[in-house]
Protein backbone atom coordinates (compact mmCIF):
# COMPACT_ATOMS: atom_id res chain seq x y z
CA UNK A 1 0.00 0.00 0.00
CA UNK A 2 0.98 3.55 -0.75
CA UNK A 3 0.63 6.88 1.16
CA UNK A 4 -2.36 8.52 -0.81
CA UNK A 5 -4.29 10.98 -0.79
CA UNK A 6 -7.48 12.16 -2.70
CA UNK A 7 -6.00 16.10 -3.37
CA UNK A 8 -7.49 18.42 -6.20
CA UNK A 9 -4.03 17.15 -8.32
CA UNK A 10 -4.39 13.66 -7.51
CA UNK A 11 -8.41 13.64 -8.89
CA UNK A 12 -6.98 15.34 -11.85
CA UNK A 13 -4.35 12.27 -12.29
CA UNK A 14 -7.23 9.73 -11.80
CA UNK A 15 -9.52 11.25 -14.55
CA UNK A 16 -6.64 11.77 -17.00
CA UNK A 17 -5.30 8.31 -16.93
CA UNK A 18 -8.96 6.86 -16.36
CA UNK A 19 -9.36 8.51 -19.77
CA UNK A 20 -6.47 8.19 -21.54
CA UNK A 21 -4.58 4.76 -20.23
CA UNK A 22 -5.71 1.05 -21.65
CA UNK A 23 -8.99 -0.02 -20.46
CA UNK A 24 -10.13 -0.32 -16.49
CA UNK A 25 -11.11 -3.84 -15.10
CA UNK A 26 -13.82 -2.35 -13.26
CA UNK A 27 -15.55 1.09 -13.28
CA UNK A 28 -17.48 1.83 -10.35
CA UNK A 29 -20.07 4.48 -10.52
CA UNK A 30 -21.30 5.71 -7.40
CA UNK A 31 -19.37 6.65 -4.23
CA UNK A 32 -21.42 6.25 -1.55
CA UNK A 33 -20.13 3.10 0.96
CA UNK A 34 -21.30 0.62 -1.17
CA UNK A 35 -19.29 2.01 -4.55
CA UNK A 36 -16.30 2.74 -1.70
CA UNK A 37 -16.42 -0.61 -0.58
CA UNK A 38 -16.19 -2.31 -4.57
CA UNK A 39 -13.26 -0.06 -5.12
CA UNK A 40 -10.86 -1.12 -2.13
CA UNK A 41 -12.75 -4.98 -2.38
CA UNK A 42 -11.22 -5.01 -6.38
CA UNK A 43 -8.01 -2.49 -5.99
CA UNK A 44 -7.18 -5.31 -2.99
CA UNK A 45 -7.58 -8.17 -5.37
CA UNK A 46 -5.26 -6.48 -7.90
CA UNK A 47 -7.82 -4.95 -10.45
CA UNK A 48 -7.14 -2.15 -12.53
CA UNK A 49 -10.24 0.07 -11.19
CA UNK A 50 -11.83 3.68 -11.32
CA UNK A 51 -14.43 5.04 -9.00
CA UNK A 52 -16.45 8.13 -9.83
CA UNK A 53 -19.17 10.28 -7.76
CA UNK A 54 -21.61 12.80 -9.53
CA UNK A 55 -21.19 14.80 -6.10
CA UNK A 56 -19.40 14.19 -2.82
CA UNK A 57 -18.02 10.99 -1.65
CA UNK A 58 -21.14 9.78 0.81
CA UNK A 59 -23.02 12.98 -0.04
CA UNK A 60 -25.99 10.54 -0.45
CA UNK A 61 -27.63 7.93 1.53
CA UNK A 62 -24.32 7.37 2.93
CA UNK A 63 -23.90 10.46 5.17
CA UNK A 64 -27.88 10.80 6.38
CA UNK A 65 -27.64 7.27 8.11
CA UNK A 66 -28.56 7.11 11.97
CA UNK A 67 -24.62 6.12 12.53
CA UNK A 68 -25.21 2.80 13.93
CA UNK A 69 -23.09 -0.20 13.03
CA UNK A 70 -25.55 -2.82 14.37
CA UNK A 71 -26.94 -6.59 13.12
CA UNK A 72 -30.72 -4.48 13.41
CA UNK A 73 -32.51 -5.95 16.27
CA UNK A 74 -35.64 -5.70 14.89
CA UNK A 75 -35.05 -7.85 12.18
CA UNK A 76 -35.07 -10.61 14.52
CA UNK A 77 -38.98 -10.00 14.50
CA UNK A 78 -39.16 -10.31 11.27
CA UNK A 79 -37.04 -13.85 11.27
CA UNK A 80 -34.38 -12.62 9.23
CA UNK A 81 -32.00 -14.05 10.81
CA UNK A 82 -28.91 -14.41 8.17
CA UNK A 83 -28.95 -10.98 7.76
CA UNK A 84 -28.45 -10.09 11.45
CA UNK A 85 -26.48 -12.71 11.43
CA UNK A 86 -24.06 -11.14 8.47
CA UNK A 87 -24.22 -7.63 10.15
CA UNK A 88 -23.26 -8.62 13.40
CA UNK A 89 -19.80 -10.42 12.03
CA UNK A 90 -19.22 -7.43 9.72
CA UNK A 91 -19.97 -4.88 13.19
CA UNK A 92 -17.32 -7.26 14.95
CA UNK A 93 -14.99 -6.66 12.00
CA UNK A 94 -15.55 -3.21 11.87
CA UNK A 95 -14.83 -2.60 15.93
CA UNK A 96 -11.89 -4.91 16.16
CA UNK A 97 -10.07 -4.21 12.55
CA UNK A 98 -10.94 -2.57 10.25
CA UNK A 99 -12.06 0.64 11.54
CA UNK A 100 -11.71 0.67 15.11
CA UNK A 101 -10.88 4.27 15.39
CA UNK A 102 -14.01 5.69 13.95
CA UNK A 103 -16.35 3.01 15.48
CA UNK A 104 -16.97 2.64 18.75
CA UNK A 105 -19.50 1.25 21.18
CA UNK A 106 -22.92 2.54 22.45
CA UNK A 107 -25.12 1.19 25.09
CA UNK A 108 -29.26 1.18 24.66
CA UNK A 109 -31.85 1.04 26.79
CA UNK A 110 -34.58 -0.57 25.69
CA UNK A 111 -38.12 0.66 28.38
CA UNK A 112 -40.49 -1.99 29.04
CA UNK A 113 -43.87 -0.51 29.53
CA UNK A 114 -45.98 -3.92 29.73
CA UNK A 115 -45.93 -6.45 32.60
CA UNK A 116 -46.01 -10.16 32.13
CA UNK A 117 -45.45 -10.81 29.09
CA UNK A 118 -42.83 -8.00 27.12
CA UNK A 119 -39.79 -9.06 29.41
CA UNK A 120 -39.37 -12.64 28.62
CA UNK A 121 -40.69 -11.94 24.93
CA UNK A 122 -38.18 -8.91 24.12
CA UNK A 123 -35.62 -10.48 26.31
CA UNK A 124 -35.45 -13.82 24.70
CA UNK A 125 -34.99 -11.47 21.26
CA UNK A 126 -31.72 -9.70 22.70
CA UNK A 127 -30.43 -12.76 23.91
CA UNK A 128 -30.83 -14.29 20.98
CA UNK A 129 -29.21 -11.01 19.21
CA UNK A 130 -26.08 -11.42 21.85
CA UNK A 131 -25.42 -15.53 21.10
CA UNK A 132 -25.59 -14.24 17.43
CA UNK A 133 -22.76 -12.25 17.67
CA UNK A 134 -20.51 -14.50 19.86
CA UNK A 135 -21.45 -17.25 17.10
CA UNK A 136 -20.54 -14.76 14.59
CA UNK A 137 -16.87 -14.94 16.45
CA UNK A 138 -17.06 -11.38 16.46
CA UNK A 139 -18.31 -10.13 19.53
CA UNK A 140 -15.82 -7.89 20.20
CA UNK A 141 -15.79 -7.48 23.53
CA UNK A 142 -18.87 -5.93 23.67
CA UNK A 143 -21.03 -6.69 27.21
CA UNK A 144 -23.87 -8.84 27.26
CA UNK A 145 -27.03 -7.33 27.82
CA UNK A 146 -28.64 -6.92 31.22
CA UNK A 147 -32.10 -6.62 32.73
CA UNK A 148 -32.56 -3.95 34.89
CA UNK A 149 -35.80 -2.80 37.12
CA UNK A 150 -37.95 0.54 36.83
CA UNK A 151 -35.54 2.00 39.65
CA UNK A 152 -32.25 0.90 37.62
CA UNK A 153 -33.17 1.94 34.98
CA UNK A 154 -33.88 5.30 36.15
CA UNK A 155 -30.37 5.91 37.40
CA UNK A 156 -28.71 5.22 34.02
CA UNK A 157 -31.60 7.26 31.96
CA UNK A 158 -33.02 9.84 35.03
CA UNK A 159 -34.70 11.60 32.13
CA UNK A 160 -37.01 9.07 31.38
CA UNK A 161 -40.44 9.30 33.48
CA UNK A 162 -41.68 6.88 36.00
CA UNK A 163 -44.95 6.31 34.40
CA UNK A 164 -43.38 5.84 30.92
CA UNK A 165 -41.65 2.06 31.91
CA UNK A 166 -42.22 -1.18 34.19
CA UNK A 167 -38.19 -1.59 33.77
CA UNK A 168 -35.92 -2.42 30.70
CA UNK A 169 -33.26 -4.38 29.52
CA UNK A 170 -29.86 -2.27 28.15
CA UNK A 171 -27.76 -3.99 25.22
CA UNK A 172 -24.74 -2.63 23.01
CA UNK A 173 -24.32 -1.89 19.82
CA UNK A 174 -21.92 0.21 17.99
CA UNK A 175 -21.96 3.77 15.80
CA UNK A 176 -19.71 5.01 13.35
CA UNK A 177 -18.79 8.24 11.68
CA UNK A 178 -20.49 7.57 7.90
CA UNK A 179 -19.20 10.27 5.83
CA UNK A 180 -15.84 10.14 7.09
CA UNK A 181 -15.53 6.60 6.94
CA UNK A 182 -17.06 5.96 3.44
CA UNK A 183 -14.55 9.03 2.23
CA UNK A 184 -11.72 7.01 4.13
CA UNK A 185 -12.97 3.86 2.19
CA UNK A 186 -12.09 5.53 -0.92
CA UNK A 187 -8.88 7.10 0.49
CA UNK A 188 -7.75 3.53 1.20
CA UNK A 189 -8.56 2.11 -2.50
CA UNK A 190 -6.85 5.06 -3.50
CA UNK A 191 -4.00 3.76 -1.40
CA UNK A 192 -4.03 0.28 -3.39
CA UNK A 193 -4.08 1.82 -7.17
CA UNK A 194 -7.83 2.50 -7.16
CA UNK A 195 -8.49 6.34 -9.40
CA UNK A 196 -10.73 7.93 -7.77
CA UNK A 197 -12.42 11.42 -8.84
CA UNK A 198 -15.46 12.95 -7.15
CA UNK A 199 -17.75 15.32 -8.70
CA UNK A 200 -17.53 13.18 -12.10
CA UNK A 201 -20.76 12.48 -13.38
CA UNK A 202 -21.78 9.08 -15.69
CA UNK A 203 -23.88 11.40 -18.57
CA UNK A 204 -24.31 7.92 -20.04
CA UNK A 205 -22.52 4.08 -20.93
CA UNK A 206 -20.36 3.80 -23.65
CA UNK A 207 -21.79 0.28 -25.33
CA UNK A 208 -20.58 -1.88 -28.43
CA UNK A 209 -23.79 -3.57 -29.21
CA UNK A 210 -25.73 -5.07 -26.17
CA UNK A 211 -22.48 -4.94 -24.35
CA UNK A 212 -21.13 -2.47 -21.90
CA UNK A 213 -17.63 -1.25 -21.97
CA UNK A 214 -17.48 1.90 -20.17
CA UNK A 215 -18.98 4.96 -19.53
CA UNK A 216 -19.18 9.06 -20.59
CA UNK A 217 -17.90 10.72 -17.22
CA UNK A 218 -18.82 14.73 -17.22
CA UNK A 219 -16.41 15.97 -14.82
CA UNK A 220 -18.38 18.50 -13.12
CA UNK A 221 -15.98 21.73 -12.05
CA UNK A 222 -14.67 21.91 -15.80
CA UNK A 223 -17.55 20.27 -17.93
CA UNK A 224 -14.90 18.23 -20.04
CA UNK A 225 -16.56 15.31 -21.24
CA UNK A 226 -14.15 12.08 -20.60
CA UNK A 227 -14.35 8.45 -21.92
CA UNK A 228 -13.93 6.01 -19.80
CA UNK A 229 -13.46 2.11 -21.20
CA UNK A 230 -13.62 -0.60 -18.94
CA UNK A 231 -14.48 -4.35 -19.01
CA UNK A 232 -16.95 -4.17 -16.51
CA UNK A 233 -18.99 -1.63 -14.91
CA UNK A 234 -20.72 -1.98 -11.57
CA UNK A 235 -23.39 0.13 -10.79
CA UNK A 236 -23.56 0.96 -7.18
CA UNK A 237 -25.77 4.21 -7.00
CA UNK A 238 -28.25 3.27 -4.01
CA UNK A 239 -31.96 5.01 -4.48
CA UNK A 240 -30.59 6.08 -8.04
CA UNK A 241 -30.09 2.76 -9.30
CA UNK A 242 -33.13 2.15 -11.24
CA UNK A 243 -32.56 6.20 -13.14
CA UNK A 244 -28.40 4.30 -13.64
CA UNK A 245 -30.08 1.23 -15.11
CA UNK A 246 -32.30 3.33 -17.29
CA UNK A 247 -29.24 4.53 -19.13
CA UNK A 248 -28.84 1.32 -20.87
CA UNK A 249 -32.01 0.73 -21.72
CA UNK A 250 -32.79 -2.19 -19.76
CA UNK A 251 -34.51 -1.83 -16.30
CA UNK A 252 -32.87 -5.45 -15.06
CA UNK A 253 -33.91 -7.44 -12.50
CA UNK A 254 -34.15 -4.76 -9.72
CA UNK A 255 -36.40 -2.33 -8.57
CA UNK A 256 -35.44 0.24 -5.62
CA UNK A 257 -37.72 2.32 -3.62
CA UNK A 258 -36.51 5.23 -1.61
CA UNK A 259 -37.69 5.67 2.18
CA UNK A 260 -37.13 8.61 3.81
CA UNK A 261 -35.62 9.00 7.27
CA UNK A 262 -35.68 11.48 9.31
CA UNK A 263 -33.00 12.79 12.34
CA UNK A 264 -32.93 15.41 14.90
CA UNK A 265 -30.10 16.68 16.67
CA UNK A 266 -29.62 18.26 20.04
CA UNK A 267 -27.37 19.26 22.50
CA UNK A 268 -26.38 16.60 25.35
CA UNK A 269 -27.73 18.52 28.55
CA UNK A 270 -31.55 18.14 26.66
CA UNK A 271 -31.86 14.55 27.80
CA UNK A 272 -30.01 13.33 30.89
CA UNK A 273 -29.04 10.19 30.17
CA UNK A 274 -25.76 7.97 30.63
CA UNK A 275 -26.95 5.37 27.69
CA UNK A 276 -28.92 5.76 24.25
CA UNK A 277 -32.70 4.40 24.20
CA UNK A 278 -34.27 2.43 21.51
CA UNK A 279 -38.43 2.94 21.51
CA UNK A 280 -40.92 0.89 19.56
CA UNK A 281 -43.01 3.16 17.71
CA UNK A 282 -46.38 2.30 15.66
CA UNK A 283 -44.40 2.03 12.46
CA UNK A 284 -40.76 1.28 13.62
CA UNK A 285 -38.50 2.38 16.18
CA UNK A 286 -36.81 5.41 17.27
CA UNK A 287 -33.39 5.72 18.47
CA UNK A 288 -31.79 7.69 21.16
CA UNK A 289 -28.20 8.23 20.30
CA UNK A 290 -25.38 9.73 21.97
CA UNK A 291 -23.23 11.72 19.81
CA UNK A 292 -20.35 13.35 21.44
CA UNK A 293 -21.64 16.72 22.92
CA UNK A 294 -25.10 16.06 20.90
CA UNK A 295 -28.06 13.61 20.70
CA UNK A 296 -29.45 12.05 17.51
CA UNK A 297 -33.00 11.25 17.65
CA UNK A 298 -34.69 8.99 14.21
CA UNK A 299 -35.89 8.03 12.33
CA UNK A 300 -38.98 8.17 10.47
CA UNK A 301 -39.42 5.56 7.36
CA UNK A 302 -41.72 7.13 4.57
CA UNK A 303 -42.08 6.48 0.79
CA UNK A 304 -40.12 9.22 -0.75
CA UNK A 305 -40.63 9.82 -4.57
CA UNK A 306 -39.35 13.33 -5.26
CA UNK A 307 -35.64 15.41 -5.14
CA UNK A 308 -33.41 12.39 -4.78
CA UNK A 309 -30.15 14.50 -4.01
CA UNK A 310 -31.75 16.59 -1.51
CA UNK A 311 -34.78 14.98 0.34
CA UNK A 312 -36.41 17.37 2.65
CA UNK A 313 -37.13 17.02 5.93
CA UNK A 314 -41.02 18.73 6.86
CA UNK A 315 -42.35 20.35 10.04
CA UNK A 316 -44.68 17.21 10.45
CA UNK A 317 -41.65 15.08 10.48
CA UNK A 318 -40.08 16.93 12.79
CA UNK A 319 -43.16 16.92 14.96
CA UNK A 320 -43.42 12.86 14.54
CA UNK A 321 -39.92 12.20 16.08
CA UNK A 322 -41.06 15.03 18.81
CA UNK A 323 -43.89 13.26 19.92
CA UNK A 324 -42.76 10.29 19.84
CA UNK A 325 -39.69 10.72 21.97
CA UNK A 326 -41.88 12.95 24.04
CA UNK A 327 -43.71 10.12 25.01
CA UNK A 328 -40.76 8.55 27.22
CA UNK A 329 -39.28 12.07 28.42
CA UNK A 330 -39.81 13.32 31.79
CA UNK A 331 -39.00 17.16 30.14
CA UNK A 332 -40.16 17.20 27.22
CA UNK A 333 -38.40 18.56 23.97
CA UNK A 334 -39.66 21.38 21.71
CA UNK A 335 -38.64 22.33 18.08
CA UNK A 336 -36.51 24.94 19.76
CA UNK A 337 -34.35 22.07 21.08
CA UNK A 338 -33.43 21.20 17.99
CA UNK A 339 -30.01 21.86 16.44
CA UNK A 340 -29.61 20.53 13.28
CA UNK A 341 -32.05 18.12 11.01
CA UNK A 342 -31.11 15.78 8.52
CA UNK A 343 -33.13 13.53 6.30
CA UNK A 344 -31.38 10.90 4.17
CA UNK A 345 -32.95 7.94 1.90
CA UNK A 346 -32.72 4.38 2.43
CA UNK A 347 -32.29 2.24 -0.80
CA UNK A 348 -34.96 -0.49 -0.41
CA UNK A 349 -35.57 -3.58 -2.63
CA UNK A 350 -39.49 -3.41 -3.75
CA UNK A 351 -41.19 -5.91 -2.94
CA UNK A 352 -45.38 -6.92 -2.28
CA UNK A 353 -45.62 -4.56 1.00
CA UNK A 354 -46.55 -1.11 0.74
CA UNK A 355 -45.17 0.05 3.38
CA UNK A 356 -41.36 0.95 3.03
CA UNK A 357 -40.57 -0.26 6.80
CA UNK A 358 -41.62 -3.61 5.84
CA UNK A 359 -38.82 -4.01 2.82
CA UNK A 360 -36.02 -6.11 2.77
CA UNK A 361 -32.98 -4.73 3.55
CA UNK A 362 -31.05 -7.14 1.68
CA UNK A 363 -29.13 -7.08 -0.98
CA UNK A 364 -28.71 -8.07 -4.17
CA UNK A 365 -26.61 -8.65 -6.84
CA UNK A 366 -27.64 -9.05 -10.95
CA UNK A 367 -26.13 -8.85 -14.78
CA UNK A 368 -29.05 -7.10 -16.12
CA UNK A 369 -26.44 -6.17 -19.19
CA UNK A 370 -23.24 -7.48 -20.43
CA UNK A 371 -20.54 -5.54 -18.75
CA UNK A 372 -22.78 -4.36 -16.66
CA UNK A 373 -23.40 -5.07 -12.89
CA UNK A 374 -25.73 -3.30 -10.13
CA UNK A 375 -25.75 -4.11 -6.72
CA UNK A 376 -28.35 -2.53 -4.54
CA UNK A 377 -30.08 -2.55 -1.13
CA UNK A 378 -29.00 -4.19 2.01
CA UNK A 379 -27.72 -1.35 4.98
CA UNK A 380 -24.72 0.19 6.12
CA UNK A 381 -23.39 -2.03 7.81
CA UNK A 382 -23.01 -4.73 5.45
CA UNK A 383 -21.09 -2.78 2.50
CA UNK A 384 -18.50 -4.65 2.12
CA UNK A 385 -20.07 -7.89 2.01
CA UNK A 386 -22.38 -6.48 -0.54
CA UNK A 387 -19.05 -5.42 -2.56
CA UNK A 388 -17.22 -8.48 -2.34
CA UNK A 389 -20.24 -10.21 -3.74
CA UNK A 390 -20.87 -7.53 -6.83
CA UNK A 391 -17.32 -7.52 -7.45
CA UNK A 392 -17.68 -11.22 -7.36
CA UNK A 393 -20.03 -10.64 -10.16
CA UNK A 394 -17.85 -8.60 -12.00
CA UNK A 395 -14.84 -10.70 -12.05
CA UNK A 396 -16.79 -13.75 -14.16
CA UNK A 397 -17.11 -11.31 -17.24
CA UNK A 398 -13.43 -10.97 -16.68
CA UNK A 399 -11.15 -14.09 -18.73
CA UNK A 400 -8.54 -13.90 -16.28
CA UNK A 401 -8.18 -15.82 -12.68
CA UNK A 402 -9.02 -13.69 -9.93
CA UNK A 403 -8.82 -14.25 -6.04
CA UNK A 404 -11.22 -13.89 -3.81
CA UNK A 405 -12.17 -10.76 -1.64
CA UNK A 406 -9.04 -10.10 1.15
CA UNK A 407 -11.05 -6.40 2.86
CA UNK A 408 -11.90 -8.10 6.03
CA UNK A 409 -8.27 -8.20 6.45
CA UNK A 410 -7.54 -5.01 5.22
CA UNK A 411 -7.91 -1.81 7.93
CA UNK A 412 -8.44 1.51 6.70
CA UNK A 413 -5.50 3.72 6.42
CA UNK A 414 -6.70 5.39 9.92
CA UNK A 415 -6.72 2.23 11.31
CA UNK A 416 -3.75 0.42 10.52
CA UNK A 417 -1.17 0.93 13.66
CA UNK A 418 -4.17 2.51 15.43
CA UNK A 419 -3.37 1.33 18.98
CA UNK A 420 0.10 3.43 19.12
CA UNK A 421 -1.46 7.09 18.29
CA UNK A 422 -3.67 6.41 20.91
CA UNK A 423 -1.31 5.85 23.51
CA UNK A 424 0.90 8.25 22.15
CA UNK A 425 -1.76 10.86 22.66
CA UNK A 426 -0.16 12.81 25.66
CA UNK A 427 3.05 12.87 23.37
CA UNK A 428 0.87 14.59 20.86
CA UNK A 429 -1.10 16.38 23.12
CA UNK A 430 2.62 17.89 23.98
CA UNK A 431 4.38 18.33 21.21
CA UNK A 432 1.27 20.11 19.19
CA UNK A 433 0.31 22.87 22.28
CA UNK A 434 -3.09 20.98 22.37
CA UNK A 435 -4.96 19.99 25.00
CA UNK A 436 -5.39 16.26 25.35
CA UNK A 437 -9.00 16.29 24.84
CA UNK A 438 -8.65 18.12 21.60
CA UNK A 439 -5.62 15.19 20.02
CA UNK A 440 -8.15 12.58 21.65
CA UNK A 441 -10.71 14.23 19.56
CA UNK A 442 -8.76 14.16 16.33
CA UNK A 443 -8.13 10.41 16.92
CA UNK A 444 -11.20 9.25 16.80
CA UNK A 445 -11.76 11.57 13.50
CA UNK A 446 -8.21 10.52 11.83
CA UNK A 447 -6.82 8.08 13.52
CA UNK A 448 -3.19 7.06 12.44
CA UNK A 449 -3.24 10.02 9.96
CA UNK A 450 -4.05 12.26 13.17
CA UNK A 451 -0.13 12.76 13.37
CA UNK A 452 -0.69 14.72 9.34
CA UNK A 453 -3.49 17.12 11.06
CA UNK A 454 -0.87 17.90 14.25
CA UNK A 455 1.82 18.98 11.56
CA UNK A 456 -0.10 21.67 10.03
CA UNK A 457 -0.78 22.79 13.37
CA UNK A 458 2.91 22.43 14.63
CA UNK A 459 3.86 24.59 10.79
CA UNK A 460 1.39 27.50 11.81
CA UNK A 461 -0.19 28.08 15.20
CA UNK A 462 -3.30 30.13 13.90
CA UNK A 463 -4.30 26.43 12.37
CA UNK A 464 -4.60 25.34 16.27
CA UNK A 465 -7.75 27.92 16.50
CA UNK A 466 -11.52 26.18 16.61
CA UNK A 467 -13.65 27.33 14.23
CA UNK A 468 -16.30 30.13 14.90
CA UNK A 469 -19.19 28.77 16.73
CA UNK A 470 -18.07 24.90 15.82
CA UNK A 471 -15.64 24.76 19.21
CA UNK A 472 -15.48 20.98 18.30
CA UNK A 473 -12.97 21.20 15.23
CA UNK A 474 -9.99 23.19 14.43
CA UNK A 475 -8.94 25.30 11.26
CA UNK A 476 -6.16 22.68 10.51
CA UNK A 477 -8.73 20.07 9.40
CA UNK A 478 -10.49 22.70 6.91
CA UNK A 479 -6.83 22.99 5.38
CA UNK A 480 -6.66 18.91 5.49
CA UNK A 481 -9.76 18.04 3.98
CA UNK A 482 -8.84 20.04 1.04
CA UNK A 483 -5.17 19.22 0.56
CA UNK A 484 -6.01 15.06 1.35
CA UNK A 485 -9.54 14.36 1.87
CA UNK A 486 -11.30 15.39 -1.06
CA UNK A 487 -13.37 18.48 -0.02
CA UNK A 488 -14.13 20.44 -3.36
CA UNK A 489 -16.79 22.62 -1.85
CA UNK A 490 -17.59 23.96 1.18
CA UNK A 491 -20.49 21.95 1.54
CA UNK A 492 -18.71 19.04 1.61
CA UNK A 493 -16.58 20.11 4.83
CA UNK A 494 -19.17 21.60 6.24
CA UNK A 495 -21.41 18.67 5.89
CA UNK A 496 -19.48 15.46 5.39
CA UNK A 497 -15.95 15.94 6.73
CA UNK A 498 -16.87 17.52 9.68
CA UNK A 499 -20.98 17.95 11.01
CA UNK A 500 -20.81 21.20 11.89
CA UNK A 501 -24.19 21.75 9.62
CA UNK A 502 -26.25 19.51 11.99
CA UNK A 503 -24.22 20.30 15.57
CA UNK A 504 -23.78 24.39 15.64
CA UNK A 505 -27.14 26.41 16.26
CA UNK A 506 -25.94 28.34 13.09
CA UNK A 507 -25.30 25.08 10.98
CA UNK A 508 -22.39 26.88 9.85
CA UNK A 509 -22.93 29.77 9.22
CA UNK A 510 -20.50 31.94 11.16
CA UNK A 511 -17.55 29.53 10.08
CA UNK A 512 -18.28 29.18 6.61
CA UNK A 513 -16.38 32.10 5.87
CA UNK A 514 -13.00 31.27 7.75
CA UNK A 515 -13.35 27.82 6.18
CA UNK A 516 -13.72 29.22 2.50
CA UNK A 517 -10.74 31.32 2.80
CA UNK A 518 -8.65 28.05 4.22
CA UNK A 519 -9.96 25.53 1.63
CA UNK A 520 -9.68 28.51 -1.38
CA UNK A 521 -5.46 29.05 -0.23
CA UNK A 522 -5.21 25.48 -0.98
CA UNK A 523 -7.72 24.91 -3.97
CA UNK A 524 -6.37 28.15 -5.38
CA UNK A 525 -9.97 30.03 -5.03
CA UNK A 526 -10.08 33.75 -6.05
CA UNK A 527 -11.79 35.95 -3.84
CA UNK A 528 -15.04 35.66 -6.05
CA UNK A 529 -15.05 32.09 -5.86
CA UNK A 530 -14.84 31.98 -2.43
CA UNK A 531 -18.06 34.75 -2.01
CA UNK A 532 -19.29 31.85 -3.76
CA UNK A 533 -18.76 29.09 -2.26
CA UNK A 534 -20.15 31.17 1.21
CA UNK A 535 -23.49 32.57 -0.58
CA UNK A 536 -24.31 29.22 -1.67
CA UNK A 537 -23.71 27.87 1.77
CA UNK A 538 -25.72 30.66 3.14
CA UNK A 539 -28.97 29.26 0.37
CA UNK A 540 -28.57 25.99 1.68
CA UNK A 541 -29.29 26.78 4.83
CA UNK A 542 -32.06 29.20 4.34
CA UNK A 543 -33.56 26.21 2.18
CA UNK A 544 -33.71 23.47 4.31
CA UNK A 545 -34.69 25.46 7.35
CA UNK A 546 -37.70 27.10 5.06
CA UNK A 547 -38.36 22.86 4.18
CA UNK A 548 -38.75 22.17 7.94
CA UNK A 549 -41.40 24.90 8.37
CA UNK A 550 -43.53 23.17 5.89
CA UNK A 551 -46.03 20.47 6.27
CA UNK A 552 -45.79 18.10 3.61
CA UNK A 553 -43.06 16.60 0.79
CA UNK A 554 -44.54 18.27 -2.12
CA UNK A 555 -43.91 22.34 -0.25
CA UNK A 556 -40.20 21.35 1.32
CA UNK A 557 -39.13 19.71 -1.86
CA UNK A 558 -39.82 22.82 -3.44
CA UNK A 559 -38.56 24.94 -0.86
CA UNK A 560 -35.39 22.72 -0.39
CA UNK A 561 -35.10 22.59 -4.18
CA UNK A 562 -34.75 27.15 -4.26
CA UNK A 563 -30.86 26.63 -3.73
CA UNK A 564 -29.31 23.46 -5.45
CA UNK A 565 -25.95 21.86 -5.72
CA UNK A 566 -23.36 24.55 -6.79
CA UNK A 567 -22.84 25.46 -10.32
CA UNK A 568 -20.06 24.52 -12.56
CA UNK A 569 -16.88 26.47 -11.37
CA UNK A 570 -14.54 26.98 -14.62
Amino acid sequence: MNAADLSDAARSAALRRMAEEDELDLLVVGGGVVGAGCALDAATRGLRVGIVEARDWASGTSSRSSKLVHGGLRYLEMLDFGLVFEALRERGLLLERLAAHLVRPVSFLYPLQHRVWERPYVGAGIALYDGLAQASGRRAGLPRHRHLTRRGARKLAPALKPEALVGAIRYHDAQIDDARHTMEIVRTAAAYGALAANRARVASFLKEGERVVGAVVTDMDTGRELRVRARQVINATGVWTDDTQGMVGERGQIRVRASKGVHLVVPRDRIHSSTGMILRTEKSVLFVIPWGRHWIVGTTDTPWDLDKAHPAATAADIEYVLSHVNRVLAVPLTREDVEGVYAGLRPLLTGESDSTSKLSREHTVAHPAPGLVVVAGGKYTTYRVMAADAVDEAVHGLDRTVGPSVTENVPLLGAVGWPAPWNQRHVLAQRSGLHVARVEHLLHRYGALTPEVLALVEADQELARPLPEADDYLRAEAVYSARAEGARHLDDFLTRRTRISIESWDRGLAAAPVVADLMGAVLGWPPERRAQEVQHYRERVAAERASQELPDDESADAARLAARDISLTA
